[in-house]
């Protein structure tokens, strides 16, 4: 079963991985440059694109003896991180209703997972 695990925490992290990644394709695309062609056929956004395949083949491992109604609130464990890079890396803002909610996030992820 810990196989299983380690494949949701593999999926929930590449998903992660590709979702910075389709941030900086973003941050670096300018209208000017061609808008969104320009944006899709950035190194980044075609990354981040390969990484949600992957997290997607991860995941389809992990539901193999992982609940459902289990695994897929688990990944909104990337919610709470992805705020953090979001604030760390691209200087978006981390209110007190943002933190408030990201504690609440965890603490259901943390509850459904010692539960599953």
């Amino acid at each position: 079963m810990t196989a299983y695990w380690i494949a949701l925490a593999a999926a929930i992290s590449t998903s992660l991985i590709g979702q910075v990644l389709l941030k900086s394709g973003a941050a670096g695309a300018v209208a000017a440059e061609g808008g969104f062609i320009h944006q899709l056929f950035r190194l980044p956004t075609m990354v981040g694109l390969v990484c949600y395949g992957g997290a997607a083949l991860l995941y389809i491992v992990a539901l193999r003896k992982i609940p459902m109604s289990v695994a897929l609130p688990c990944t909104a464990a990337s919610y709470v991180v992805i705020a953090i890079i979001g604030w760390a890396v691209f200087g978006e803002s981390l209110g007190t209703a943002k933190i408030a909610a990201i504690a609440l996030i965890s603490a259901g992820v943390a509850l459904l997972a010692t539960t599953a």
